[in-house]
């Protein structure tokens, strides 16, 4: 039996369906700006687990209020006083929640506005497609904290601006914003407006594909970066005959070969 997602099951997160398979995931702690708890991760990690057996197609995850996400809950970690092996696990439980996310095979579009830093901008870093605004700024500035990051930045932000970049970000502090921080790759679009109306017509528009072929696109991808050259073609060979060969891709295919597809064309100007 398929299962299904109670909204009134989550405290931290303000769930919302949007029809279509599509949903809305808000982290609920604005007076916070959002800090990231050990309570918000857990719901993290169900609601994603979920999701993909779910019937949703596509996420939208946005913060409430002014911030996307200010990073840990500092004022947790400090009032814990956690052992080196307690805030181990708390990281591997981070990590978790992050993997559903980027390897869980339903697309994830980031609504970022005001603070998108440290485990805020890992978080982030987490979503396949990021879409920012002129009030949106990136940082990472667990070295002014006396901390270093536990959430995946030095996997996934790295990948996203380099490792020099992303060093001196810790370092310094540096703060990334508006059409440098978009040209760097911290998102991938950059609106005037409210961002969330951005990321709700591209997670309606990736809905609208067929399932197993976003599950390989938002999982795949990933797997095979993580592979060496040789392995990550022959993954990709297998991958592409599965999906390439699936039924529901038919009516589709017919579609283009008759002509009555949209063709790709250039953008116009």
């Amino acid at each position: 039996m398929q299962p299904k997602i109670d909204p009134s099951r989550y405290t931290n997160l303000a769930l919302t369906d949007q029809g279509d398979g599509v949903w809305m995931v808000t982290l609920n702690r604005s007076q916070k700006r959002n800090a990231l708890d050990i309570a918000t991760i857990d719901e993290l990690v169900d609601f994603f687990s979920t999701a993909p057996r779910a019937g949703v197609r596509a996420v939208v995850l946005a913060g409430a209020g002014d911030h996307f996400c200010a990073g840990l809950d500092l004022i947790e970690h400090h009032d814990a006083d956690r052992s080196p092996a307690d805030f181990m696990h708390v990281c591997l439980r981070w990590h978790e929640a992050f993997n559903k996310m980027e390897y869980g095979g339903v697309p994830v579009i980031a609504a970022l506005q005001g603070a998108v830093v440290g485990g805020g901008l890992e978080l982030a870093s987490s979503a396949h497609i990021r879409v920012m605004n002129k009030t949106t700024y990136f940082a990472l500035p667990e070295g002014q904290r006396g901390l270093f990051t536990g959430g995946g930045a030095t996997i996934r932000v790295t990948d996203l601006v380099g490792k020099s970049r992303m060093i001196d970000m810790m370092l310094t502090g540096r703060v990334y914003q508006g059409a440098e921080a978009a040209e760097l790759g911290f998102a991938q679009y950059k609106v005037d407006g409210d961002p969330l109306e951005k990321a709700l017509e591209l997670a309606r528009k990736t809905a609208q594909n067929l399932p197993l072929s976003n599950f390989a696109i938002c999982s795949a991808v990933s797997h095979i970066q993580n592979m060496s050259a040789m392995d990550g073609a022959y993954a990709e060979a297998v991958v592409a005959g599965v999906v390439n060969t699936q039924h529901d891709a038919r009516a589709r295919l017919a579609a283009f070969a008759d002509k009555s597809a949209a063709r790709v064309r250039r953008n116009q100007e």
